[in-house]
């Protein structure tokens, strides 16, 4: 396949992304507008079909990124994505969704896409606000979901939470305060499940959003799990077979 590059205006705009794996999805990816490839010599071989890359030595490569990005010899300026339309997600399609509140490390997002990627959830719904944009460390954390899975960024989310509950999901609230447990057996078709922030986990207004709350079936004296971790755990038993 062959990715043909337009010209680069000079648009605040544009992201940087980086990494092998999710340079490669976005090259792949024929809704994504590219810009610009980098390449050390040590990645070239990996982009060999994409000829429009500029060859850079390391120190210049990481000029363009944040400090610390581990680029992997590869980074791209691209346009975001156009982000689908919330109202597609009124369809009669069975499966879940995931809903971040406020979660804003950008490797805690990034590994949630990527499960969610892996084990077919819908998509995934973050706040406009306190979330990191859909590009650097996200995506390369994401390893290319970003790529293969919708994404809508709202600017309410507790508006939202009803608006889905109007599309006929029923929207489950993880914390680890719950009574309940998180079981497959009892659960709807359509389902939304929220996960909030590390630390300070679902806001207030989004609890009381939520139809119930439920908890994973973590060891009472250490119930504490990385956001992404959680998550994982909690999108496999709502997708696992009964």
């Amino acid at each position: 396949m062959k990715k043909y590059f337009v010209k680069s205006p000079q648009n605040p705009s544009h992201l940087w992304i980086w990494g092998t794996h999710a340079c490669l999805a976005a090259l792949q990816n024929p809704k994504r507008h590219c810009y610009r490839l980098l390449l050390t010599k040590t990645a070239e071989k990996e982009f060999s079909t994409f000829p429009q890359g500029e060859i850079v030595e390391g120190h210049i490569l990481s000029r363009w990124l944040p400090e610390g990005a581990v680029h992997q010899g590869v980074a791209m300026e691209v346009a975001p994505l156009s982000e689908p339309s919330f109202s597609r997600l009124k369809g009669t399609e069975k499966g879940v969704l995931v809903v971040l509140d406020h979660v804003t490390d950008p490797h805690n997002v990034g590994s949630i896409l990527r499960t969610a990627r892996a084990l077919k959830a819908l998509g995934v719904v973050m706040t406009e606000r306190n979330t990191p944009p859909l590009a650097g460390a996200l995506a390369k954390t994401a390893s290319g979901a970003l790529e293969h899975l919708p994404v809508w960024k709202v600017t309410n989310l507790a508006r939202s939470l009803e608006e889905l509950k109007s599309f006929g999901f029923w929207t489950i609230g993880l914390d680890e305060r719950a009574p309940q447990v998180l079981t497959h057996s009892t659960l709807p078709d359509r389902v939304a499940i929220v996960l909030g922030a590390e630390g300070e986990g679902l806001r207030r207004l989004t609890q009381e959003k939520c139809d119930f709350l439920v908890r994973l079936p973590t060891d009472p004296e250490f119930p504490t799990l990385n956001v992404s971790v959680a998550g994982a755990l909690a999108l496999y038993e709502l997708i696992r077979p009964c």
